[in-house]
């Protein structure tokens, strides 16, 4: 059976590329019909054997009953001799010529369904054999396409979980910017609003007439000349 060539014709007249695609999505189910139709065909092998194994065994026994027969005739033709009854002989021996025609018919048709056996096991043990590795192949094909199946979706998972993580890492420094950015704000804000208090204490005590920490230009002056 050629499987190949049966993918082909069913998937003839189509493009290239679409018939390759057809081929890859169809091809186990093709293949898995041809491994149901090896297995009816060998099942109706193995009737046709068993049937013609009958035949041989009742064929082979028709074949020794008419050897018996002659040889019981044989006798009785010794015993018509032996009384001196030869027209008695004559008509025995009559008989086993008829019975010796009808052995090597027999004998023939035995013969016949010997050698139909013999084949018709040959290409049993044959078609066997192929079914057996169609199996194997076919069971590896499955093997396989589902195990690139699971590659692919892994990878899949895989890449999408990078573009996630991705995305969430950039979220995160968004995030972390924008913190800094308060921070900051409120480090201006607090220092703005100290630097406000300060200036308004010192107002305050040099109108009270209380000397600040504070220096002009003719304090170090002063501090010069001294």
């Amino acid at each position: 059976m050629n499987i190949w060539a049966q993918l082909i014709r069913a998937l003839k007249g189509e493009q290239n590329e679409i018939g390759e695609t057809l081929l890859d999505s169809h091809a186990i189910d093709i293949l898995d019909n041809e491994v149901r139709v090896a297995s009816v065909e060998l099942k109706k092998s193995r009737d046709a054997l068993a049937e013609l194994m009958a035949k041989q065994v009742l064929a082979n026994e028709q074949v020794e009953a008419v050897a018996s027969a002659i040889n019981e005739h044989e006798n009785y033709a010794l015993k018509a001799l032996e009384k001196g009854d030869e027209d008695l002989a004559l008509e025995v021996a009559e008989k086993i010529v008829s019975l010796e025609a009808d052995k090597v018919q027999e004998t023939s048709i035995r013969d016949a369904y010997q050698q139909s056996l013999k084949e018709l096991q040959r290409i049993i043990k044959q078609a066997e054999l192929n079914l057996k590795r169609l199996k194997q192949q076919v069971n590896t094909i499955k093997a396989t396409e589902s195990v690139q199946r699971a590659q692919a979706a892994v990878a899949a998972r895989h890449s999408g979980s990078n573009k996630r993580l991705q995305t969430a890492q950039e979220s995160l420094e968004r995030l972390k910017e924008r913190q800094s950015m308060k921070a900051a704000r409120f480090e201006a804000v607090k220092a703005t609003d100290g630097n406000a208090r300060k200036d308004a204490l010192l107002e305050k005590l040099e109108k009270a007439g209380i000397k600040t920490g504070s220096k002009d230009a003719n304090d170090v002056l002063n501090r010069l000349k001294k």
